[in-house]
């Protein structure tokens, strides 16, 4: 198993409080990503407040840096980015190596089938297993030359030097980062670029480069498009927190009687709150408050109180507006009276892990009765009195198989156990949180990250 960090940890679970206070969870990641992406094409110097320095986001910044992109910091979150132009990047002098990130892997993917020069980009074991069949196959169509290892998969190779031509490409799936790939694809080709998706998903590429200058269109059949040949102007981006990391706290909070947290500043762009529409049809108490604009992007305040959760067979069109939360989401499945029913999930099984199979095994170790499906899963929740002591889950020992959410769902898991979980490969969780266990810790969590020797 591959692994971000020279050592293993684990994280190992204890008796918990109820969770009371004001937490900010770290910046948006998916903002992060773009934000450097975007501002190191731009004309000009961007400033980025909110960036996430987790290793996935750094994967990104790191790999503009290669490119000739001059990079102060993050110093507290804060990048100046001293911009290129959408054709001053440089050819990096080695393979681009983005770690663990299939955001980054993706959408560069698109922003680099256009330039002039070749490059290739590695990840490690976890990421080298996901499919790239699904970006390469419609690069290929506006004429890019690019490669992948077998079945599709990482390395991806591309020749450069293609003059990349204008499509329509409705996707075969809801993925946001097949639509973000096309449309950054769009920048370097002739005519317009079009991108139609089955189901709508995170729009984060489009409002940014809309705050960056660039014109996108979209029309009532759901078409979203782009004109090649337009230029970035370099802009301020002010990072919200992430709803994704936040999502753990909301069920946390939500299953732990007594409990009561306000989640400061958190992004809560539609296309991205599916965790809150369906922890509330579950029942859940979580108003938002303070609602604000910054930057394009709608911002709130989260306020989650305790509450007696309730099985609900999930509707399918929140999937997509959830698809990074349903890890959490079962742990809330699992303390919830009655059954809780997911479809149409497929993409868990391509994600970090098949985050299907995975959550199932380890909830089953914890006594869950959770039974996976070809697109999703069926949980039998314990309700508020649960198995012993008002528990849900018992003890024991779970893998998190080198995913992060899977690692920081089970440690939500803890606080409703009847004795520690014990949680292997938790180094991971520094791609996307890096002060987790700080912020768990100050929230109420018994939780302890453990260094394991090799």
């Amino acid at each position: 198993m591959s692994k971000n960090t020279s050592e293993k940890i684990k994280f190992v679970t204890s008796a918990a409080r109820p969770l009371t206070g004001e937490l900010r969870v770290p910046g948006d990641k998916s903002m992060s990503h773009r934000s450097v992406m975007f501002s190191s094409i731009a004309d000009g110097t961007s400033h980025v407040t909110g960036f996430l320095q987790g290793a996935d986001a750094m994967a990104t910044l790191n790999s503009f840096r290669a490119m000739g992109v001059e990079i102060e910091g993050p110093v507290n979150g804060e990048l100046t980015v001293h911009g290129v132009g959408v054709d001053g990047l440089k050819q990096p002098q080695i393979d681009i190596d983005l770690g663990n990130s299939g955001t980054s892997i993706r959408l560069l993917s698109g922003l680099l089938a256009g330039q002039s020069f070749p490059v290739a980009m590695v990840g490690d074991a976890s990421l080298s297993r996901r499919p790239m069949g699904r970006v390469a196959d419609p690069l290929r169509l506006m004429n890019a030359d690019i490669e992948t290892a077998e079945a599709g998969r990482p390395p991806l190779k591309l020749k450069g030097g293609a003059q990349l031509k204008a499509i329509d490409y409705p996707t075969p799936m809801a993925s946001a980062q097949v639509k973000s790939c096309v449309l950054l694809a769009g920048l370097y080709a002739d005519g317009v670029t079009r991108v139609k998706e089955p189901a709508i998903t995170r729009d984060h590429t489009e409002r940014m480069l809309s705050a960056f200058g660039v014109e996108i269109g979209k029309d009532d059949q759901g078409w979203i498009s782009i004109e090649g040949g337009q230029r970035l102007s370099a802009c301020d981006i002010d990072v919200p927190a992430d709803i994704s990391s936040a999502a753990f706290f909301m069920v946390a909070a939500s299953i732990v009687p007594g409990s009561e947290l306000l989640l400061q500043h958190v992004g809560i762009n539609p296309t991205r709150t599916g965790i809150i529409d369906i922890l509330q049809l579950m029942g859940g108490d979580i108003t938002l408050e303070n609602q604000r604009e910054i930057g394009g992007e709608p911002v709130a305040d989260i306020r989650v109180k305790a509450a007696q959760l309730k099985g609900i067979h999930i509707p399918e069109h929140l999937v997509p507006l959830a698809i990074d939360e349903f890890p959490v989401l079962f742990v809330a499945a699992a303390c919830a009276e009655g059954e809780t029913i997911l479809t149409g999930a497929e993409e868990l099984r391509v994600k970090e892990s098949d985050r299907i199979q995975v959550m199932a095994d380890g909830l089953q170790i914890l006594g869950v009765d959770a039974q996976p499906t070809a697109d999703g899963m069926v949980v039998r929740g314990a309700g508020l009195s649960g198995t012993v002591s008002g528990g849900a889950f018992g003890g024991g020992r779970v893998m998190s198989d080198h995913d992060h959410r899977i690692a920081m769902s089970f440690s939500v898991a803890g606080l409703r156990s009847t004795a520690p979980i014990e949680i292997d490969g938790c180094e991971i969780v520094a791609t996307s949180f890096p002060n987790f266990v700080e912020l768990a810790c100050k929230a109420g969590f018994g939780l302890q990250a453990v260094e394991e020797n090799e």
